[in-house]
């Protein structure tokens, strides 16, 4: 494989089958239900390819009939899955959104959380220019806490691939004591990273943009979002900060990979930190106003190149 065959992005984690309601209706008042898909890395992945860009997810996925379905709908949505694979012996994850109140997962034991440094040895990560990961990766397995350390240090080693990292703290998952030094630790061996002011402060007590710099200065490029308010990018020029679009909120679940999505197009495109904020605030406003985390939004983002 040549650079010219690789994907632009290249993002690593689990994607699960999803039920949401049909609207905002409570999980336990809903009478319709969509299966559709869900999953931080995939939503990066399509997102960013609704941009115009080039992008493929590596994962596993059960060799059932949902893994398959999953397959398939984030390849319709213009991701390459050709690392994808299916284990025979373990299921597909699966979650339900419950809108307003967050989510409930039954992914213990399935396919990606078997995942470990051999599953992506053969992805060509260093010829990407961007490799996409997030928090929740290694808090699936021990098996996948190692895969995501190899590849942050086969990245690292690359010449001209930015790490990109979602802090992305799922406290369903692990608990704050647990997560903190992980996640801060992955944080400061990023190249780009993308972490939440609220998370920041459940994690590690910041209060502030500035505090959350001062605790994760190595990143050539960290953005820390305020919710509603804005988001702030801090590089080695300084901080700017950009604020949200005013936005109807259905629900708020994959708004955070939207934006992130949304600010690596405009890297990719080669935009500054202002018209990266924009960029990443726009995707956002798109999925906060649906159920959906990427279904029938990927194909109504702005071009950014």
């Amino acid at each position: 494989m040549t650079a010219s065959d690789t994907p632009a992005l290249i993002a690593l984690g689990e994607t699960m089958a999803l039920l949401t309601p049909r609207d905002a209706t409570r999980l336990a008042d809903a009478d319709d239900l969509r299966l559709t898909i869900g999953g931080a890395e995939s939503n990066v992945a399509a997102h960013v390819a609704a941009h115009g860009h080039r992008t493929a997810w590596v994962s596993a996925l059960g060799d059932d009939v949902l893994g398959h379905r999953v397959h398939r709908m984030v390849a319709e949505l213009g991701v390459d899955t050709r690392w994808v694979v299916f284990d025979p012996d373990a299921p597909t994850g699966v979650y339900f959104k419950d809108p307003g109140h967050g989510v409930l997962y039954y992914r213990a034991g399935s396919a990606a959380s078997r995942m470990t440094a051999e599953s992506v040895a053969r992805v060509p990560l260093d010829e990407a220019s961007i490799v996409h990961v997030s928090g929740i990766t290694p808090a699936l397995s021990g098996g996948c806490s190692r895969m995501i350390d190899a590849v942050i240090d086969r990245v690292a080693a690359a010449d001209g691939t930015e790490l990109s990292f979602d802090v992305n703290h799922r406290a369903a998952l692990w608990e704050a004591a647990a997560a903190a030094p992980v996640l801060l630790a992955l944080a400061n061996r990023s190249d780009i990273v993308f972490v939440g002011l609220d998370e920041a402060e459940t994690l590690w007590g910041c209060a502030t943009p500035d505090e959350v710099r001062a605790l994760i200065p190595a990143p050539a490029h960290l953005i820390v979002k305020d919710g509603d308010v804005g988001a702030t990018e801090f590089t080695a020029d300084g901080a700017v900060f950009v604020p949200a679009i005013p936005t109807e909120v259905v629900e708020a679940v994959g708004a955070g990979d939207a934006f992130a999505a949304g600010w690596l197009a405009a890297r990719l495109a080669g935009k500054g930190a202002a018209e990266r904020l924009l960029s990443g605030h726009r995707r956002a406003h798109l999925v906060l106003q649906s159920t959906d985390d990427v279904v029938g939004i990927a194909a109504e983002g702005i071009e950014t190149r």
